[in-house]
């Protein structure tokens, strides 16, 4: 029988990959928590009108990408494409916008048919943050600065670069300069370009269409063209990130592949990463809140793809080897995995760190193997001689220190003692573990 394969444009995680992205979802957890914002869960599907009025009907996502179906109920849905407009219509359902200013965060996947390739999926998965209720440039640079912190906290080449594409008032304007720079050239132009230029030419400006290279390298930018108000706000983000250190260059043709945005718009972005070099993505989106049927709201956020950025993790850590942590219990016989089985659960109970044993009638030389391939730091020993005189052997399995430990009181106090010692050994920077 052939064995079924994972949809394609989908991937597995397991260990010992799985456990970089628990890491960095934990660091991603507690580094919202500590600005304010809390946890938001939307629904995996939700109805089709919301990306085609939120997202842009004249957007890649809505003309090529979403995964839509008809429901039993004859309703059309489709799989969450991205996480700004499902997290604006929970906002709007649940009445929070009442409750003042929100600060809400995300973690989980969305869904867009497009030709996988290396750091593209058809389900990814993002960490992202959405803040509501604050027009001026400070909520701009407070996103900028989170994910730039969590970024940073990796030791990651990754620049940022940011733009300004106005607003109601001065965008009009630049979708002129760009119909009457692109149209002399329409029948050289792409497809999908050819198509946009009269819906949409800001469209264009995202093209990667060879034939759209040239006519987009030359294209007049919103810098040229911004109102008082956008300009004003663009200088006052500027000077934030300034006076927080922050680096970043001014990219013009930064526009982001989404109608909702407004203003600020930015892009962190790796070299190491070939075509697909953006890691974290975001921008201003003061109309959208309005344009689902809420109150005029302004608000800012990004997406952060966990699979790029995962990506670039492993290339950092390439040829190197995890620190080893951890105990394997090593249970020689019935006897001793009976006697084992207490002291792993209160090692569990009162410890912080991965236990494991192998339930297997298997000699020594085997379990210790096995304890290494599990990337273990310490093996407790129990057997017959072990069990007779009321000890456990606990060794060191980077340095084959091994250490005799006598049995006293309960199996809690005994799970201390071997955590006691566990801690008391250095780490391979000198310091204790």
């Amino acid at each position: 029988m052939n064995k079924i394969a994972a949809p394609r444009g989908t991937a597995d995680l397991y260990p010992p990959e799985s456990a970089r992205w628990q890491e960095l979802e934990s660091r991603a957890h507690a580094l919202a928590r500590r600005y304010g914002y809390g946890l938001i869960r939307t629904p995996t599907f939700e109805a089709t009108e919301l990306f085609e009025r939120g997202v842009g009907e004249t957007t890649d996502i809505v003309e090529k990408e979403m995964y839509t179906f008809t429901d039993k109920g004859g309703r059309s849905m489709t799989l969450r494409p991205e996480w700004t407009a499902p997290v604006v219509r929970a906002v709007l359902e649940h009445n929070l916008l009442a409750l003042g200013p929100q600060r809400l965060y995300y973690i989980g996947p969305i869904f867009r048919y497009e030709r996988p390739q290396k750091g593209r999926l058809r389900q990814a998965h993002q960490f992202g943050i959405e803040c509501f209720g604050f027009a001026g440039p400070e909520a701009d640079v407070e996103t900028i600065a989170l994910g730039n912190e969590l970024i940073r906290s990796y030791g990651l080449n990754v620049e940022l670069a940011i733009n300004t594409i106005g607003d109601e008032v001065c965008r009009p304007r630049y979708r002129e300069a760009l119909f009457a720079h692109f149209a002399p050239h329409r029948e050289t132009l792409s497809a999908d370009s050819q198509r946009r230029l009269d819906r949409n030419p800001l469209r264009i400006l995202d093209s990667k269409a060879p034939e759209d290279r040239a006519l987009v390298e030359t294209a007049p930018t919103m810098l040229d063209v911004l109102c008082e108000p956008c300009a004003a706000h663009f200088a006052s983000v500027r000077t934030m990130l300034d006076a927080l250190g922050i680096a970043y260059r001014v990219d013009p043709k930064i526009v982001r592949g989404l109608d909702y945005y407004t203003r600020t718009v930015f892009e962190f972005i790796s070299g190491d990463l070939g075509a697909q070099s953006t890691v974290c993505a975001g921008g201003r989106y003061d109309g959208l809140v309005a344009e689902l049927g809420g109150p005029p709201t302004p608000g800012v956020g990004f997406g952060l793809g966990l699979e790029r950025f995962s990506m670039l993790l492993e290339e950092r850590s390439a040829g190197t080897t995890p620190e080893a942590a951890g105990i394997a219990v090593v249970a020689l016989g019935v006897a001793a995995r009976e006697r084992a089985a207490p002291l792993i659960a209160a090692l569990r109970r009162i410890g912080d760190l991965p236990v494991t044993i192998d339930y297997n009638d298997a000699k020594i030389g085997a379990q210790f193997k096995k304890a290494e391939r599990a990337n273990a730091r310490v093996a407790i020993i129990l057997g017959d001689n072990e069990l007779a005189t009321r000890t456990v052997v606990v060794r060191d399995l980077s340095t084959r220190v091994q250490d005799t430990l006598e049995v006293r009181g309960d199996d809690a106090a005994t799970a201390a003692r071997v955590l006691d010692w566990y801690r008391a050994l250095p780490r391979a920077n000198g310091a204790a573990a």
